[in-house]
């Protein structure tokens, strides 16, 4: 119940939203008709369309957003043709001819709109589906978490429920401005008898929203211009409403600051790194049994529903009964999951002999991740032997219920999961347990030491204490603490400006487009910089959408790193992106303090996902 709270009110703070400015002039259009065959009707198709479009994108994917792209030019061309009729009145007998129902809808006066009973509903209602189409692609950190758990968890009724929670709080916000404006404007017709030139006025304000949205001015200058960022409201929202639901389950899942990916019920609301964080702030949750007291936890889900398998033919939780079996489920741009791999792999080779059998269930963040070419090959890179299941429609990840990267769940030979660990961490205790299951399984002369592990690069474990900055997403979704309290220009390119970020911040100069999941450069010498504290520097970073490298250059507070480069990076902060992975930038070799960093492409079309820290 607290997410549809929280999504409503996340809905209802839209009103002061840059994004909303454009779509007032449609309300106020319909501003003195009768509230339930004209403003009710307007609402709920805004509502229903939004709710209807964002479903369709969380479950979609991309074909989705492309198909709203083309509804939002019909949206357009609808309003405008609205935007029009109301300027010159004369123009809608000759519009209405050919297209005579709709034509009619969109074009008759308030009066006549008045009388017409019917048709009034349907105009209402076709401009409340335009102006949801409109209004669908603009997202707050609330629309984020619910769009981001939708592509995760599959398509479900709660996830639509909470989209349309979110819509009818934006269009009870609506509602009300039109409650006041609507009087307003009634007040100025009785008082200066100027109606004919107040409905003008709207016609030629609805024009200028038309181009200003065309022109993407909407989430441009408008954005600028506002004096008020949802933003900032829904996260101090979901901040505020943390203490109440710390204990709640969600299947909405983000990653918390740099370690593992967790339940955004209480990630979204998580400022602080949690109390047992380790391995550089991934969340170490699991339980810490006694050996002798492993709990019988259930039994193992199926493993069905892979797309693929990798270095193995499928396996099943049946084929499976007699062996143990480590699940680790991972995603090979999650720094958090690089930095267990050894461990696991170590495992995997150790105890294979003994019946020890690992499942890595690769579970994509990024849409690039979904790519089987890509994840083999991370698989030949990172030197992973064991069988690895494709899960790209996240059908074992919500067998096992599951909701962080990496997560570790140990299974007995019974077919019963005793023990789970979420995070980086506890490596010795987890070893501990496959050596006891095994024990259980009859196996004799299991091995009772622990493996030495002397991970290098990426891969090599951060020092929690000097990891004080929390990843950072570049893409619009969950993107934060961007220096520009204005945010940032989504889905359109645009010249930034350089500024001076405090610690935590990052920004832009140069052409970027700024979408979902990336930030894309859109011309050579582009550049984006942050503000850090921690000896490690990662950035997820793809080449251009034609696969052509692009070349790049950092530096460290304005100097190249010399000996603190990372092992995607020379002394003179020269390196290439080459594929779609996380880039080890910077290593500090001095002790750990605040830097700036700042990498620029001396090539257009960089894609920049995420900054994590080791």
């Amino acid at each position: 119940m607290l997410l549809f709270i929280l999504a409503y009110l996340g809905g209802v703070l839209t009103i002061v939203s840059p994004c909303i400015l454009p779509v007032l002039p449609f309300v106020f259009a319909r501003a003195g008709q009768p509230f339930l065959r004209s403003t009710l009707p307007m609402l709920i198709g805004m509502a229903a369309t939004f709710a209807a479009v964002a479903t369709l994108a969380a479950f979609g994917g991309g074909w989705a957003v492309a198909a709203n792209e083309y509804g939002r030019y019909a949206a357009m061309a609808l309003l405008a043709l609205f935007g029009i009729v109301l300027l010159f009145p004369s123009l809608s007998d000759r519009l209405t001819r050919p297209l005579v129902s709709l034509g009619a809808r969109l074009s008759q006066s308030a009066d006549r709109s008045s009388r017409s009973g019917g048709s009034a509903v349907a105009a209402s209602l076709l401009l409340g589906v335009a102006t949801g189409l409109l209004w669908a692609p603009c997202a707050g950190p609330v629309l984020g978490l619910i769009l981001t758990g939708a592509a995760l968890q599959g398509a479900s009724v709660g996830t639509t429920l909470l989209l349309l929670a979110y819509a009818l709080g934006a269009a009870t916000s609506l509602a009300l401005a039109l409650l006041i404006g609507g009087r307003v404007y009634q007040v100025m017709k009785q008082s200066l008898g100027v109606g004919e030139w107040l409905r003008r006025g709207v016609g030629i304000a609805v024009l200028v929203a038309v181009v200003a949205i065309a022109m993407g001015l909407d989430t441009g200058f408008l954005t600028r211009a506002s004096l008020a960022s949802t933003a900032s409201l829904e996260q101090d929202l979901v901040d505020r409403l943390h203490a109440q639901d710390r204990d709640k389950s969600s299947s909405v899942v983000m990653k918390n600051d740099g370690g593992a990916m967790m339940s955004a019920t209480n990630q979204m609301m998580m400022n602080a790194k949690p109390d047992g964080a380790t391995g550089g702030g991934s969340m170490a949750m699991t339980q810490k049994p006694a050996a002798a007291q492993l709990p019988v936890e259930g039994p193992v889900p199926p493993l069905d529903g892979a797309v693929q398998w990798l270095n193995s033919p499928p396996l099943t939780a049946a084929g499976l009964k007699g062996k143990v079996v480590l699940v680790d489920f991972w995603t090979y741009s999650c720094i958090n999951c690089l930095r267990a791999i050894p461990y696991v792999e170590a495992w995997a080779q150790k105890y294979k002999d003994q019946g020890l059998v690992v499942i890595g269930v690769h579970a994509p963040e990024f849409a690039f991740e979904k790519n089987v070419d890509n994840v083999k090959k991370a698989i030949a890179d990172l030197g992973i032997t064991y069988p690895v299941a494709i899960d790209n429609n996240y059908a074992i990840w919500r067998a096992f219920d599951n909701e962080y990267w990496p997560a570790h769940y140990f299974i007995d030979a019974q077919g019963q999961v005793r023990h789970h660990h979420f995070g980086e961490g506890d490596y010795d205790q987890s070893e501990r347990v496959i050596q006891q299951l095994l024990a259980e399984a009859g196996r004799t002369n299991v091995s009772n030491d622990i493996v030495d592990v002397k991970a290098t690069g990426a891969e090599a474990a951060s020092n929690e204490a000097d990891v004080q900055s929390p990843e950072t997403y570049v893409g619009y979704l969950r993107a934060q603490n961007f220096v520009d309290d204005a945010g940032t220009v989504n889905d359109t390119s645009h010249d930034y400006v350089a500024a001076t970020p405090k610690l935590n911040e990052w920004g832009l100069a140069g052409n970027w487009t700024v979408g979902p999941q990336e930030a894309t450069s859109d011309s050579a010498d582009s550049r984006l910089y942050y503000r850090f504290h921690a000896r490690d520097l990662h950035l997820v970073l793809g080449p251009s959408a034609d696969g052509k490298p692009v070349r790049f250059q950092i530096t460290v507070d304005g100097k190249p790193p010399a000996d603190s480069h990372g092992v995607d990076t020379d002394a003179n902060g020269n390196g290439v992106v080459t594929g779609q992975r996380l880039y080890q930038l910077v290593r500090a070799s001095g002790p750990v303090s605040d830097h700036t960093f700042e990498i620029k492409f001396l090539d257009p079309g960089a894609q920049a996902y995420a900054f994590t820290f080791g």
